[in-house]
């Protein structure tokens, strides 16, 4: 057995060590936000957070997970009103959808991280995920307003 704490809630999980975090946390726990797209750590679909850390879950074991605080899609706000979750409404960023969980996933670590990017740092920051749609300029900007809602919060 292993034990997660996924979302703020602990979890006994019964699965090999080795299996990636992603099918647990979509497979054994029902949380299907995270998404897979490649299953080799490359499009960023399947981003999550790990003790804060934007992790590739298709390529982490879960045996990494345990002791940890794994954050989903579905965590990483109360009622989807993290900054980035509404500007990425607002903006009406997707188009298809499917890369938007890792995308908000990485972008709130990078606002945490840098609550005020330039273009440069956004464009590394969000290199590696990849969006089929092609939904990059929109991504950038939403970020951007996420990062004047996010100063308008603390003020």
């Amino acid at each position: 057995m292993i034990t997660l704490n996924v979302n703020n809630k602990t979890y006994q999980v019964d699965v090999s060590p080795d299996m990636p975090l992603l099918w647990v946390v979509r497979d054994t726990l029902g949380l299907t936000g995270t998404k897979f797209g490649c299953g080799v750590a490359q499009c960023g679909a399947c981003v999550l957070h790990l003790d804060g850390e934007a992790v590739r879950s298709c390529v982490t074991k879960v045996s990494r997970a345990e002791g940890k605080k794994i954050i989903t899609i579905e965590g990483l706000s109360a009622n989807n009103d993290h900054p980035a979750q509404l500007a990425w409404e607002e903006i009406d960023v997707p188009q298809c959808g499917y890369c938007h969980s890792g995308q908000i996933m990485s972008a709130a670590v990078l606002l945490r991280e840098n609550p005020k990017p330039t273009d440069k740092d956004i464009d590394d920051a969000m290199s590696g995920n990849i969006c089929r749609c092609g939904t990059y300029p929109r991504v950038r900007k939403a970020i951007h307003l996420a990062a004047e809602m996010q100063e308008k919060d603390k003020k």
